[in-house]
């Protein structure tokens, strides 16, 4: 995000409303969560039965049915994102409804559905936000997308009743214009599918008076098809540091950001639910012919 008068934007404390800081030497516990984490079980840091590698393999294919399989789906996005004063109350916001939906021709699209008048004033929406709304923050981790990626086997971790594994994830190489998640994921143990998204999306603009930083964030998924893990709940919240220039003093500027996704759909009756490589669609619901792309 940028101030409104192109001032830089540094993430300060590290979102430490509800984010913890690292100890000295503990790298990506940076994206622990503190007051998010209350259904997260003890880690156990043992060594998986299955090598790390094959479980990453697996999950990353499973992963890409998942995304195949949304491609059919049409589903409403909620997003809100508010500035808070030292009252705790919101001094701005800016509120979108969309359907992400198939026009006639079956081609995906957007449909704002309600737009109120954004009220944000010391902070404006960049594009890279626009970006993380519609695509990172429900990230998605695939066969196709996953040699750009670092990941490292943590542990297993039961969230809620789930029994996960976790990885951390970080980009080889940031390519211009491409949006990265740097954190960590829980990949359940039995769907290998991705449940918990933690961290935040890369690369920031450092260039001074051009600075275009994000603040951590965290996924939920639910399973809403009884096969895949649809993204449900984006909340990520903390303080903007503005260091100024131009003439504008410096300003901390605290920011909480929440996304909901729901009324997940198929696309009409032509849609298909892969999984397992097998087609599993109720008899009644197979299609004639795939929608166009």
């Amino acid at each position: 995000m940028r101030n409104r008068f192109g001032s830089a934007i540094l993430v300060a404390a590290a979102c430490a409303l509800t984010w913890a800081l690292p100890a000295a030497g503990q790298g990506k516990d940076s994206f622990t969560p503190m007051a998010l984490d209350a259904g997260f079980g003890r880690m156990d840091l043992t060594d998986p039965t299955v090598p790390p590698e094959t479980i990453i393999k697996q999950f990353a294919a499973k992963e890409s049915e998942f995304e195949k399989a949304l491609d059919h789906y049409t589903f409403r996005r909620v997003v809100r994102v508010q500035t808070i004063g030292d009252d705790n109350k919101v001094t701005g916001e800016y509120y979108q409804v969309d359907d992400v939906i198939f026009d006639p021709s079956g081609k995906r699209t957007e449909k704002v559905v309600y737009a109120p008048e954004n009220t944000l004033r010391d902070i404006s929406m960049s594009v890279s936000d626009f970006q993380d709304i519609q695509h990172g923050l429900f990230f998605v981790l695939t066969a196709e997308n996953i040699a750009e990626y670092d990941i490292k086997y943590v542990g297993r971790q039961k969230v809620d009743e789930v029994d996960c594994y976790v990885f951390d994830v970080s980009p080889k190489t940031i390519l211009k214009g491409k949006r990265y998640l740097d954190g960590r994921i829980w990949v359940d143990q039995t769907d290998l599918q991705i449940v918990v998204t933690n961290g935040r999306m890369v690369p920031d603009d450092t260039r001074k008076g051009n600075e275009d930083l994000h603040p951590p964030f965290m996924t939920w998924r639910q399973q809403i098809d009884g096969h895949y893990w649809f993204p449900v709940y984006t909340k990520g919240e903390g303080f903007l540091h503005f260091a100024g220039g131009r003439g504008y003093m410096a300003q901390d500027v605290h920011i909480r950001e929440t996304m909901k996704y729901t009324d997940y759909k198929q696309f009409g009756s032509t849609s298909k639910i892969i999984f397992n490589s097998k087609d599993v669609t109720p008899p009644e619901d197979k299609p004639d012919s795939p929608p166009k792309k």
